[in-house]
């Protein structure tokens, strides 16, 4: 036995060198209260700590739960000898006691806490190795309806306790649709949006799925695992639409009428209607029941049918499923009689129509139900005014409405129209409708004009457009007023180009010749003029036109002297503004109709930069460009017969100057005013803008900014804020109380570039409400604005003075007379 004691002894010790333990720090110590925490399933006979004794201790002793695990030897070293089993016992509380040689207690007992750390050694276990649960088909998607759990004896709090679900397979697998869906952590089986939609237990009422848990929330390969079997049952879904329902128009039985119904799976569902569109009223309603009900009549002329949803809600509001829609369709009944086209219709007929020809369909309306007994119409004619030259004139289709000549053609001279009364009735209702039939005069007359030729007419060619040239006129015998009387005239011969128009009078058949175009002498001198007469309404057959409806006119243009004509209004041309004097800039053309010589000229030449060619109108820059003064140059072009004529055309002439790059940058405002306040608490600065007269890119200006001279670089900095501000800062805050002189040099970014080197002013001064009070430096003869105030302070003090004097010298005056009475008063200046 003493043997196997050195022997542990010489284990311990060989673990105490080979771990460190022993060595005063994180494996060894006093007694003291204290936690380990050790991994369960570890080897067994492992150090925990060492307790150093205290004299005259010389041995410890381990109380508490020990479960015959935990040890300690007199050296102190605790240690335990078996592997721990969080499973049996998370926590152990121990206690340490420090012992002399004689069994006293010199420290303790101290409490010492075990705590031990969990593994994944438990696999997760199902509680059940099958459940059973039923569905309806449409129920709503992520609801779940059974709920399948496992357990797991490692540490809710680790991942090893952490369970992860899954559906492995399902069975039967349709078109690879996924009906069913479950909550990895909870473990809820619910149906997916295609289940919800697509679950029909007509086609298949059983289901069977393999469900799978795992713990390390499923993420690593050395998860444990277990399954388990879920059989479903797909219960038919009451919650459907209803069948279409129908309800008859303007029904008199008492209301609310019960139409349909809807119910929802279980009882307590909460109902309600939703309008699909906005009405001016919603005539239904729905119980708690589910009943739906029609709440007034209904009329199918102001709507024939209504669509609008069913909801069920739970009690916390929130949808069971999907609404359904609920389809009412409203009957027609015969409650409307027809009604007239208008207030009256007329027909015309000609007078040599042939018996059985159609004169017009009438046709009447009944709002009731197309194509039902409640609105077929059928027609008659219950009355004919005048009866002459007999009744049964006209014949009307029973059902068409189509109107016939019955017996005979008609003339006008027996009556130029007869009035009919149309009954029109369906199967309860008959209304009377008018009807008016003209009887109209055939084309059977050609127009005659009173003369075929209305000779010559001599013309100047600038005669003005609308001018009437010539009276035609020619008659017809049809009845007046008529499309078979009226005229109209057209030029068929000799003005092709339509330089002429030709107005009619209805009221008399004249025409006016009139010019539409200008008239051009170069163009054509003289006009063989062929007008024809014609009606609008055509002619009845075997009657045509003849000569008797044509007539001739000779228009004979004199030549007249016209003015040039530019080719085009407005010419424009484009240049750089820094070309060459005597630059070719653009050239305008015109011609002359007479085919004279031209001479050009330029009017409104305000600046003087242009000049023209007067031969070939070639224009010609005279003077320096300059895009910023005008970027647009507009000038007048004239062209001028040559000969003395005064006759002359003018044109414009735009020149568009495209920028160069010949400003250099300078600052957008006058900065001579700026001013630092002296002593400079903290690092000052200003900012600048710069600007460019040329023309800048849609970006904008993108300046660059350096210091004038290198001098400056020990007191200032400049920093870009963007292309056309800088801030100039100082480096320090040692000025002087007086006026330094800055530079900056601004580039613009144009190739080549432009710079400028701007010098300013800073003054550094006192300063008062954030102003300058007096400026460091004074130029000769100026004073400051301290000075200003001290002579001022000053001169006020000298008048003070004077006046004081000359006060006390006016009371002595005044007692040395009362004293001497009538003795005379010597008056002196004040500066005596």
């Amino acid at each position: 036995m003493m043997f196997q004691a050195h022997l542990d002894s010489l284990f311990l010790l060989t673990l105490c060198l080979t771990t460190g333990y022993g060595q005063e720090g994180k494996f060894s110590g006093h007694l003291k209260p204290m936690v380990f925490s050790i991994y369960e399933g570890q080897e067994p006979s492992q150090l925990i700590f060492q307790f150093t004794s205290i004299p005259p201790a010389v041995n410890f002793q381990l109380t508490g739960e020990t479960d015959g695990i935990f040890e300690i030897q007199p050296n102190g070293f605790l240690y335990y000898t078996k592997a721990l089993d969080r499973e049996t016992r998370a926590i152990h509380k121990l206690q340490v006691t420090s012992l002399d040689a004689h069994g006293r207690t010199v420290e303790g007992p101290v409490p010492i806490t075990i705590e031990v750390k969990d593994i994944n050694d438990n696999r997760p276990t199902f509680l059940q190795q099958k459940y059973e649960a039923s569905v309806r088909q449409n129920s709503r998607p992520g609801k779940p309806f059974v709920y399948v759990n496992a357990t797991d004896l490692d540490d809710p709090a680790t991942p090893n306790g952490q369970l992860f679900y899954q559906i492995l397979i399902q069975l039967p697998q349709i078109d690879n649709i996924k009906y069913f869906q479950i909550n990895n952590k909870t473990g809820g089986i619910s149906l997916t949006p295609e289940g919800a939609w697509k679950l029909d237990p007509m086609q298949n009422s059983f289901y069977s799925l393999v469900v799978s848990v795992k713990d390390m929330e499923g993420q690593s390969e050395n998860s444990f695992s277990d399954t388990t079997s879920v059989d479903i049952v797909v219960k038919e879904n009451i919650w459907k639409e209803p069948e279409p329902v129908k309800i008859e128009e303007n029904s008199t039985e008492p209301h609310p009428i019960k139409i349909t119904q809807v119910r929802w799976n279980e009882p307590g569902a909460h109902y309600s209607l939703v309008e699909l569109e906005k009405l001016p009223r919603f005539p239904f309603s729905i119980d708690q029941e589910g009943d739906i009900y029609v709440t007034e009549p209904l009329d199918r002329e102001e709507k024939e049918s209504y669509v609008f949803m069913a909801v069920a809600k739970d009690e916390h509001g929130k949808p069971l499923a999907r609404a359904v829609k609920v389809y009412v369709e409203v009957t027609d009944i015969n409650d409307n009689p027809p009604t007239c086209p208008s207030t009256k219709t007329v027909f015309e007929v000609q007078e040599n129509e042939r018996i059985g020809n159609p004169i017009g369909t009438f046709t009447a309306h009944d709002i009731d139900k197309e194509n039902t007994v409640n609105s077929i119409l059928r027609y008659a004619i219950v009355e004919q005014s005048p009866k002459v030259p007999n009744e049964g004139l006209f014949l009307i289709q029973s059902y068409g409405g189509m109107l016939q000549l019955a017996r005979q053609s008609l003339k006008k001279q027996d009556a130029p129209l007869y009035n009919l009364t149309i009954e029109v009735s369906d199967h309860d209702f008959k209304t009377l409708c008018p009807l008016q039939i003209n009887v109209i005069d055939i084309n059977d007359q050609i127009p005659i004009f009173e003369k075929s030729n209305y000779g010559n007419l001599t013309l100047a060619e600038d005669t003005a457009i609308g001018s009437t040239i010539l009276t035609i006129q020619a008659t017809d015998d049809d009845e007046p007023f008529t499309g078979s009387s009226k005229i109209l005239y057209r030029i068929i011969e000799g003005d092709s180009e339509g330089r002429l128009e030709i107005d009619t009078d209805f009221h008399t058949n004249a025409g006016y010749v009139k010019i539409k175009k200008p008239l051009d002498f170069e163009t054509a001198s003289v006009y063989n003029i062929v007008f024809k007469a014609e009606n609008p309404e055509p002619l009845v057959a075997d009657i045509n036109y003849n000569s008797s409806s044509f007539a001739t006119f000779k228009l004979i243009l004199t030549d007249v002297n016209e003015p040039p004509v530019f080719s085009q209004q407005v010419f424009q041309a484009r240049i750089p503004e820094n070309a060459a004097i005597g630059t070719k800039v653009g050239n305008v053309t015109a011609k002359d109709p007479e085919g004279l010589e031209i001479s050009y000229s330029l009017e409104n030449n305000q600046k003087g930069w242009l000049k023209i060619d007067p031969v070939t109108g070639e224009i010609f820059s005279t003077g320096q460009l300059d895009r910023e003064v005008q970027s647009l140059y507009k000038v007048q072009v004239v062209a001028r017969e040559k000969g003395g004529s005064s006759l002359r055309s003018t044109a414009s002439f735009h020149l568009t100057l495209m920028d160069v790059n010949d400003n250099a940058p300078r600052l957008a405002k006058d900065y001579t005013g700026l001013y630092l306040c002296h002593p400079l608490k903290a690092l000052g600065s200003f900012i600048l803008e710069a600007t460019d007269d040329d023309q800048q890119p849609l970006r904008g200006p993108q300046f660059t900014f350096a210091l004038g001279s290198e001098n400056l670089q020990k007191d200032w900095e400049v920093s870009k804020i963007n292309g056309t501000h800088v801030r100039v800062s100082t480096r320090h805050t040692n000025f002087e109380e007086r006026m330094y002189s800055f530079s900056i040099r601004i580039s613009d970014g144009s190739q080549p570039p432009m710079a400028r080197t701007v010098v300013l002013p800073v003054t550094f001064c006192s300063c008062t409400e954030d102003r300058c009070f007096r400026p460091a430096d004074k130029q000769p003869g100026m004073p400051t604005v301290g000075m200003a105030v001290g002579i001022l302070l000053t001169t006020l003090l000298v008048i003070g003075v004077i006046l004081a004097v000359v006060f006390i010298r006016l009371r002595k005056k005044k007692g040395a007379g009362s004293a001497e009475g009538t003795q005379r008063s010597e008056v002196r200046p004040l500066n005596a």
